[in-house]
């Protein structure tokens, strides 16, 4: 993501900011976790299965047993950490709950739980896993069905699947700031609280 990419996000965060009270932050991260334990329990795991065929099918001895799972296990982990960096081998749902507990954290770093109306709302997206996600505050999340975020995340994913990340963010952050301008308006008096800068991880 380049320069260009980046003010055409902050542009669309402004524009949408504009018609309601809501402030929108918008986190980019290329991966929501380095999995690093996952290789070593698959790794550990797939190790104490050596064993048993050595145990039925031959007549090694219980130390050199010992020592065939021992080299196993390190030539495992190697493997393993090596071809499994960025998460290759991790299932799904792990991702998922990884990258909403990322956004989660970046919901509280960014400041969205203290506007003044509690009307922060984070788009969040985590490239490697996938996965995007909306989260609003409490002065929003009351009156706004989570089918909505869903039906605004869906395109996004699509959009960024196809190479055409900065196009997928900035469809679903005007969507989101009409979304807000239906449920908070801005107001006389409203002021823009949060940076408009989209935040690349």
């Amino acid at each position: 993501m380049d320069e260009a990419d980046r003010q055409a996000i902050a542009e669309a965060v402004r524009r949408a900011e504009s018609g309601t009270a809501g402030e929108i932050v918008v986190v980019i991260e290329e991966q929501a976790s380095h999995y690093r334990s996952v290789p070593i329990v698959l790794a550990l795991s797939l190790a104490l299965l050596v064993p048993w065929p050595l145990m039925w099918l031959t007549m090694v001895s219980a130390p050199r047993i010992f020592l065939i799972q021992l080299i196993a296990a390190v030539l495992l982990l190697a493997g393993l950490g090596w071809r499994g960096r960025g998460g290759r081998f991790v299932p799904g749902f792990v991702k998922r709950k990884r990258a909403h507990q990322a956004a989660l954290r970046e919901f509280t770093m960014r400041g969205l739980a203290r506007t003044r109306n509690r009307t922060g709302v984070l788009l969040y997206v985590a490239r490697q896993e996938r996965f995007a996600e909306v989260l609003a505050d409490s002065g929003i999340e009351a009156k706004i069905d989570a089918e909505r975020w869903r039906m605004i995340i869906e395109p996004l994913v699509k959009e960024a699947a196809a190479g055409r990340l900065t196009e997928g963010v900035i469809a679903a952050v005007g969507a989101i700031g009409a979304v807000l301008a239906d449920h908070v308006p801005a107001g006389s008096d409203d002021v823009d609280e949060l940076p408009n800068k989209v935040i690349v991880l």
